[in-house]
């Protein structure tokens, strides 16, 4: 994308440039004619600055994809918006649920005011393993919840905080102010491996909705310790996996691994 200039936009379905208030047509005037510089992110929102200093801000929700195609293929199901490049191709905003969004960030090609407060991600080259740490710890809150807190650390969903804290053999309700710093520093690394290796096996896929852009479905799911595990044996030490009811979800747990909190280290 670096160095492409956007010739036109069409915007198929204006649910995608909903935060736009001026509409879909001032969103494809305002974006035609800029120049894109390297892509950006940070934890599950990208952004593509432009030359201008401006830049496109995007969260991909749940099954938003971005593609690069040859500007006269044939388009993917669920195609939402499309950039025309000078180089030929075209940029294509697919995103069968609707979830994500794109909009306009003025000034925001070094970082999107919209996403400032949202914390750095574990695979960021500037995350600071200790500075994490210590906003852990300093938190009145269970560990479980500060891990899905996207502004302490972001990029950290269910699953894989389920599969970072049985890795760890933490209780998902224990304090994050009885952790010691080696201990919170110990989880947030498991978070990181967890997550690399969902990374090599193409994430996690439970349906046909999460796939990569070529259709691929991710196999994480068939490595998975415990979540989604209930009934089976964990692989450390065969104990029965339990689902317990976790903010209107669910958290699973090996109830021998990690186990319950005294009542001193519980999350209030």
């Amino acid at each position: 994308m670096a160095g492409t200039r956007v010739e036109r936009v069409q915007v198929l379905h204006p649910r995608p440039v909903r935060r736009h208030l001026a509409g879909p047509d001032d969103f494809a005037a305002a974006l035609t004619g800029r120049t894109f510089t390297e892509p950006a992110r940070r934890g599950k929102y990208l952004w593509l600055p432009f030359a201008d200093g401006d830049a496109l801000l995007a969260h991909l929700g749940m099954s938003g994809q971005f593609r690069v195609d040859a500007a006269d293929g044939p388009l993917a199901p669920n195609t939402r918006v499309l950039f025309d490049l000078d180089s030929g191709a075209q940029l294509r905003f697919v995103d069968q649920r609707m979830f994500g969004g794109l909009s306009l960030s003025p000034g925001g090609a070094e970082l999107p005011a919209e996403v400032a407060h949202i914390g750095r991600d574990p695979f960021d080259p500037q995350f600071d393993l200790a500075a994490a740490s210590r906003r852990l710890r300093a938190r009145r809150t269970g560990i479980k919840r500060a891990l899905l807190d996207q502004q302490l650390v972001s990029g950290i969903g269910n699953i894989y905080a389920d599969e970072a804290l049985w890795l760890a053999k933490t209780h998902y309700a224990r304090g994050t102010w009885s952790l010691s710093a080696a201990k919170a520093a110990e989880i947030l690394t498991a978070a990181t491996a967890v997550m690399s290796r969902a990374l090599a096996a193409g994430g996690t896929s439970f349906d046909a909705l999460y796939v990569n852009v070529n259709g691929a479905s991710g196999y994480f799911d068939r490595a998975l310790a415990v979540y989604g595990q209930e009934g089976r044996p964990c692989p450390r030490c065969g104990a029965l996996v339990r689902r317990e009811p976790f903010m209107n979800r669910s958290s699973y747990r090996c109830p021998h691994c990690q186990r319950t909190p005294v009542a001193s280290a519980r999350a209030v």
